[in-house]
């Protein structure tokens, strides 16, 4: 049960700063990216959406992105999945649907945002369980219902993208495909401001232990297994993760955006390094944003820097340099 009312008279149970209250009744405050938008006509970015269920037993849905201008010739697919901690935000969220508008438009593709079921009601394995099961739908034979897919999607340029717990689950996703003899295929993946994490700091994580501790309750909120944060899902560089096989990595390109203040950025460089070292034979780009901080795009989308990021976005999922 869900409560999104501040009640003082409350005890809380636990904590999970910024984004949520867990109390000892058992109701659940979510703080941030609660406010939800309708899709529609957008009429900014003059880009188009619409919600979409795929899974009714379990509620799993997309949001449909498309240039309102888009014509009979097929455009690249991209599949994205927010972030959020595994436990926050959705497709509806205003923030997500105000950017995500601004990165259809930057990038003339069209655009498939995948609401998974949250923890904690739906502990790990289920976000990533439900995000899958989405992809193979939207590129696959399920998709082939969906006139918007169906007419204006080429899968043969089908990208992953999400940022934070989302550029997690498309690493993920994109190792699960490599050699699965699924006919699904991805070009590309673009990893945004990527949510890896591990028990030993590294980098900036050393010297701020209140961010280092932050993080570590974030995931030990949704995974709490006995691997803590080595665990492979959250940690791919662990001896018994996905780190040494990132040469698997099934598709071309990758892109792993970062952000200069992010205390999550130098694992993003470190997995842009390792892949770059793994002996991957596909074409691996990095773009750091100096002085902006964890997905800054999503919660500023009209900054020049946002505006710099989606144009390079653009430029990934059109196989530009």
């Amino acid at each position: 049960m869900e409560d999104q009312d501040s009640n003082p008279a409350k005890e809380v149970a636990r904590d999970v700063f910024p984004f949520l209250r867990v109390y000892k009744d058992g109701t659940i405050q979510r703080l941030v990216a609660t406010e939800s938008l309708p899709p529609g006509l957008d009429s900014e970015t003059n880009v188009v959406s619409k919600d979409v269920v795929i899974f009714p037993e379990t509620g799993v849905s997309a949001r449909l992105y498309l240039p309102n201008s888009a014509v009979a010739k097929k455009l690249p697919l991209v599949v994205y999945y927010h972030g959020g901690g595994f436990f926050a935000a959705s497709t509806a969220s205003r923030e997500y649907h105000s950017a995500l508008n601004r990165i259809v438009a930057a990038s003339n593709v069209i655009l498939a945002s995948v609401d998974y079921r949250l923890a904690p009601e739906n502990p790990i394995p289920v976000p990533y369980d439900d995000a899958f099961a989405a992809l193979e739908w939207i590129a696959g034979a399920g998709g082939g219902s969906e006139p918007w897919l169906r007419d204006h999607a080429d899968l043969d340029r089908v990208y992953l993208a999400g940022d934070s717990c989302g550029a997690n689950m498309s690493h993920h996703f994109a190792l699960k495909l490599s050699g699965s003899g699924r006919a699904l295929r991805i070009r590309g993946v673009a990893m945004i401001h990527p949510y890896f994490w591990g028990k030993d700091p590294i980098g900036a994580e050393v010297g701020d232990g209140f961010r280092k501790a932050m993080v570590d309750n974030w995931w030990l909120f949704v995974c709490p297994s006995e691997k803590g944060c080595d665990d492979p899902l959250i940690n791919p560089f662990v001896e018994e993760g996905n780190g040494s096989g990132l040469q698997k990595l099934g598709c071309e390109r990758v892109i792993v955006v970062v952000a200069g203040d992010d205390i999550l950025k130098d694992r993003g460089r470190l997995y842009y390094e390792k892949l770059v070292g793994s002996g991957w034979k596909g074409k691996a780009e990095y773009l750091e944003t100096e002085g902006k901080d964890h997905v800054f795009h999503i919660i500023q989308p009209d900054c020049e820097e946002a505006k710099t990021v989606f144009k390079r976005l653009g430029a990934f999922f059109n196989d530009e340099p």
